[in-house]
Formats: C-alpha cells, sequence, structure tokens
C-alpha cells in the first residue's frame, strides 16, 4: 500500500515510521514533534500524522530536517520508540525472567487506539486498547487479534429536532496507521475460514503499537462472495446471522491468523463472549493431535482467560442451535464425533429458552474468569449461577478485576504538566504506587483550579468551533453561525 507520495529527507527519514505506530499517540515529545511539523495542518487533519505527512510538500519537509529543535524531537521520539519496541529496561524485562518467550494473545471485537483507526464503539473498545498500550510500556508479550473494520462504526449525529441520525464512512487507508500483515516466509497473511458450506478468505492487517502487535482480520477481498466481502464491514451491524458470522471467522479465522504468522500463545485471552469460537479451533487442533475430548479441553482450560462486561442477561450473545449448526458445518473436522459434547458448552438458558450461549461456552473453556469491578464481580456471579448449581453464589468462580485505564493516554497534557512538576519526573511511571499519590495532597489548591479552569476554556472552544463547522456544511442559516459562542 503506497502511502507517502514523497520521500523524507535522510535526516528524518523515518517520520513515517513515527506516524504509523500508534505509540506516538501517547507520547508528549512525539505529539510536539507533529505540532511543529505545521500546527494548523495537525489540527486540521485531527491529530493524524499519517494523513498530516501525505498532505505536505517536500519543503516543509526540508524546513523541518534543517530545523535543530525539530530534529532534537525527531531523535529524543525515534530513540524512544525503538526503546519501546525492543521493551529495554520496561517492567517484564526485569520482573519477568522465567516467561520471557511467551506470548499472550488478546482477542477483542474492537480495539481503540486512536480516532485514526475508528474500529470501536465505547468501554470495551477503550479497554482493549489500554490493555495493548499499558502492555507495551510494560514491555508485556502481547498481541491482539480483533477485526479491520473497512466502515468502522456509525459517526453520531443529533438533528435538529433531537433525533440521532448514523452515517457511515469508509476509512482512507491510507490515512491509518496499519499495514500488511507479513508470515515469516515473505508473503501477506491470508487464512481461510469454513463458514458454512463455503470458504470465506480472510486477509489481516497489523498496527504497531510499540512493543504491542495488533492483527486485524479483512474479509473485503475480491475471491470471497459479495455477502461475504460484507461480513467484516462494520462494527455491530447487521442480524443475528451476520454477527455469528462474525464471531466464527473472529474466533477460528483469528486462530488460523496466529499459526500463519508463527505465533504460539502461552495464554489465549478472550476480552467478551464474541471470541469463544477460539474454544472450537483449539480443542479440535488437540484432538487433531491424538487427544481425547476431555483432555482437550482441559488443556484448552489451562491456558485461556475470561473476561465479561456485560451486567445485564440481553447483553450476551446467544443464538438458536439450528444457527450455529449451519454455519459450524464446516468448521468440526475430527471434533465432529463430539459435536454434541461441544455444543453443550455453550448451552444456556435465560428464561427464554435454551440457546447456545457465547459467554456460556467461555466461561466453561476458562481456567480463570473475571468481571471487570467488584460490584460487577457480585451481579456476574449472581447472573451465571445457575452454571454451579451446587456451588452458593459466592462460590462461583468468577473473580474481579477492577478495569484501569492508561494513565498517558487519558491525563490531558496540562495537568500532566502539573503532577509532573509536584509528584517527580517518575510518577507516570509509577501510578500503583501509593507514596506517589500522597504528595497529591501539596499540589496548591490554586493550581489544580486553575488547571480545571484552562481545560474547561479548552473543551468549550472546541464544541464551539465543532458546531460552527457543522453549521457551516449543513448550511444553517449565518445568524445561528455568528452568534453561536
Amino acid at each position: 500500500m503506497e502511502r507517502f507520495h514523497i520521500p523524507f529527507p535522510a535526516r528524518i527519514n523515518r517520520l513515517g515510521e513515527l506516524a504509523t505506530d500508534v505509540w506516538w499517540s501517547w507520547q508528549p515529545g512525539a505529539r510536539a514533534l507533529f505540532r511543529r511539523l505545521d500546527l494548523g495542518v495537525w489540527r486540521a487533519t485531527a491529530h493524524n500524522p499519517a494523513r498530516m505527512l501525505r498532505t505536505l510538500g517536500a519543503d516543509v519537509l526540508q524546513r523541518a530536517a534543517d530545523d535543530p529543535e525539530f530534529v532534537r524531537l525527531y531523535d529524543t521520539a525515534v530513540a524512544g520508540l525503538d526503546a519501546a519496541r525492543e521493551a529495554r529496561g520496561s517492567w517484564f524485562a526485569t520482573d519477568g525472567p522465567d516467561v520471557q518467550g511467551k506470548v499472550i494473545a488478546y482477542f477483542s471485537a474492537e480495539f481503540a487506539l486512536h480516532q485514526s483507526l475508528p474500529i470501536y464503539a465505547g468501554g470495551l473498545g477503550v479497554l482493549a486498547g489500554d490493555h495493548c498500550k499499558e502492555a507495551s510500556d510494560l514491555g508485556v508479550p502481547l498481541v491482539g487479534i480483533g477485526f479491520m473494520y473497512p466502515q468502522g462504526y456509525f459517526h453520531q449525529r443529533v438533528s435538529n429536532d433531537g433525533w440521532q441520525q448514523e452515517h457511515y464512512e469508509r476509512i482512507n487507508w491510507a490515512d491509518a496507521p496499519i499495514e500488511t500483515a507479513i508470515t515469516p516466509d515473505g508473503r501477506p497473511c491470508i487464512t481461510s475460514v469454513p463458514l458454512g458450506d463455503r470458504t470465506v478468505h480472510v486477509a489481516v492487517w497489523r498496527v504497531r503499537v510499540g512493543h504491542v502487535r495488533l492483527y486485524l482480520l479483512d474479509t473485503d477481498l475480491v475471491e470471497n462472495a459479495p455477502w461475504d466481502r460484507e461480513l467484516s464491514a462494520r462494527l455491530y451491524g447487521g442480524d443475528r446471522e451476520t454477527r455469528i458470522q462474525q464471531e466464527v471467522i473472529l474466533g477460528i479465522g483469528g486462530v488460523r491468523v496466529l499459526r500463519a504468522m508463527g505465533i504460539e500463545p502461552a495464554v489465549w485471552h478472550l476480552n467478551e463472549g464474541h471470541a469463544a469460537f477460539v474454544v472450537l479451533q483449539r480443542i479440535r487442533e488437540f484432538i487433531e493431535q491424538g487427544y481425547s475430548f476431555d483432555d482437550a479441553l482441559e488443556a484448552v482450560r489451562k491456558s485461556t482467560v475470561f473476561t465479561t462486561h456485560t451486567p445485564v442477561p440481553a447483553g450476551h450473545d446467544a443464538f438458536p442451535y439450528q444457527l450455529v449448526e449451519k454455519h459450524l458445518a464446516g468448521c468440526w473436522g475430527e471434533l465432529g464425533p463430539h459435536r454434541p459434547r461441544f455444543l453443550a458448552l455453550g448451552e444456556h438458558d435465560n428464561g427464554h429458552g435454551s440457546q447456545f450461549n457465547m459467554t456460556a461456552l467461555a466461561m466453561r473453556a476458562a481456567g480463570g474468569i473475571n468481571a471487570v469491578s467488584e460490584l460487577h464481580g457480585h451481579v456476574t456471579r449472581e447472573m451465571w449461577q445457575p452454571m454451579w448449581p451446587d456451588r452458593p453464589v459466592d462460590g462461583v468462580p468468577v473473580q474481579a478485576i477492577t478495569n484501569g485505564v492508561h494513565v498517558p493516554t487519558w491525563v490531558a497534557a496540562d495537568m500532566r504538566e502539573l503532577l509532573t512538576t509536584h509528584l517527580g519526573d517518575d510518577w507516570i511511571r509509577r501510578v500503583d504506587d501509593p507514596e506517589v499519590w500522597r504528595r497529591f495532597d501539596a499540589i496548591p489548591d490554586a493550581d489544580l483550579w486553575q488547571v480545571r479552569l484552562t481545560l474547561r476554556a479548552h473543551l468549550f472552544g472546541f464544541i464551539r468551533e465543532r458546531a460552527r463547522q457543522r453549521w457551516t456544511v449543513e448550511r444553517v442559516a449565518p445568524s445561528r453561525i455568528v452568534t453561536h459562542g
């Protein structure tokens, strides 16, 4: 995929590499680098450096290469990127000597890394994206598996009479921080997934997130039928039949992608039930190696972790058995004789009759299950207690690990500067150290309030400008545009 139309000056020849590794997005120095390149274009491209570099002329790039301050920022950013990719001096490198070389495969239907890659809808994606970023900072060998949705998630508009309007817009791939995934033998990674009575071909894109790799599956290939090309078009789009087909491709196709890329995970993490068909593919692989069904299931359990997020029964994907049988028809292989036992792993009745429930499948096949807060842990144990009828609610094997955030992503630059001044240069690497936060009380109230006022002013300025831009496009009355704000 040709991305940049002009060569970069030799002195800053890795600028494009910086722009297409999402690592830059939480690095103040890297962000300052792109702002210095051209502040107006930086803002006009919504802080998307890949898109920005495609719009700049050779003269702008040469001036940057001749600017000592820009070159200083560039050298610092490149050195930081290299250190992040190699995990030099990371927590994992120093504290995890017994598990070096092990890989965690992290499956999720959505990943929120940056607005230049709109393949997320909400909290599930934000958590997955933050996990990737934190794993990079810590040097944890995590590999993500998700979907490359060419139409992303819909843009929301609210009409003048208060109704939500949905608008899908195809991603301009040259502006997104993605590249073709290349297998160890040097070929673009394309795998195939049996789906019903046919085969769907799946291309793979790679996203660099510092030390972390994210592989995104894409069915929009000319080899596929038109309806199969649309399977990965939208996040959470279509009906139940579309959803189960997407989940077959994510789970079974995701395992096959990891095999094609030569990656052998030690731990398989399923972020919500969307990815639970990973279990089917892995049990099938073990049986084809000579395992019994029970031994294969036990091997899967020992290396599978499941995180559930949804606190209401209706939020968990469940499908009629005939729909499951229809779309898994070509997936069984030597697992076929054990089909009833596999289907029993997903059996659950939430009060509307027995169906194949993806969360139930994941729970029965995982060695570790966690909810995302203490309260959610209690709700989850109560909701799923019928799966363990011989245990009281408190005995249901669901732990609670409270969701966190990737601090460098979510702390505003003004607040980060204030905290650095009062907590020390290393506070952001020690956010889990209580001693760091004991210093917080020493920050003058007036300083905190001033930062609060500054950030509020930024927010209202952003809202006013966004409204003016929108109303201009919609050609509303000039008086409304002028008087707003």
